[in-house]
């Protein structure tokens, strides 16, 4: 394929145009701000630099959630190799919000729904964060994770299921330890 300089331009602002939805999702598989950043810029650099790979006409976002996913397991096989008990911070992921009882307990449902996603498996978060939060569709999501489309139907069920218990779980603790 012959490609010109208009053509990696072009590539190039749909990368940059792309760059919130691959640091939302990089957020939702690394559990931390810098570390999602560091994915992103990892991601953005093999992309730029295997620019010509790409076959314009296909989807760009696509390609770069797959070198993003690829990175991330690479990164977490490292890391474990490493220090296998590695402790995680979790950083908040909310700003301080008004105080409006509505917006407190959206914050509140929001910081619940976060723990519980922090709790899943990464691939669990994965197919969560490819298909309810990017809003892909289940082809592209197999695409995407080089896996059949049944394959996403059945663990998309199975991860909303367990942060469905988990969140549960969450708000029924919280209520036992309310005071009376």
């Amino acid at each position: 394929m012959n490609l010109s300089g208009d053509d990696e331009q072009a590539f190039r602002r749909q990368l940059v145009a792309l760059l919130p939805r691959l640091r939302r999702f990089a957020l939702s598989l690394c559990r931390d701000q810098a570390e999602a950043d560091d994915l992103v810029q990892a991601a953005c650099e093999r992309a730029l630099r295997r620019w010509r790979r790409w076959r314009p006409g296909s989807r760009l976002d696509n390609w770069m959630f797959t070198i993003i996913r690829h990175l991330f397991i690479d990164e977490t096989r490292t890391a474990r190799r490493k220090n296998p008990h590695v402790s995680l911070e979790e950083e908040r992921l909310l700003t301080t919000v008004a105080n409006t009882m509505k917006k407190i307990e959206a914050k509140m449902n929001l910081e619940q729904v976060a723990g519980a996603m922090q709790r899943l498996a990464a691939g669990e978060r994965l197919v969560i964060a490819l298909v309810c939060v990017e809003g892909m569709s289940y082809k592209d999501a197999a695409a995407t994770m080089q896996v059949p489309v049944g394959t996403v139907m059945s663990r998309l069920a199975r991860a909303r299921k367990k942060l469905h218990r988990l969140v549960r779980s969450e708000t029924d603790l919280e209520k036992n330890n309310e005071p009376e």
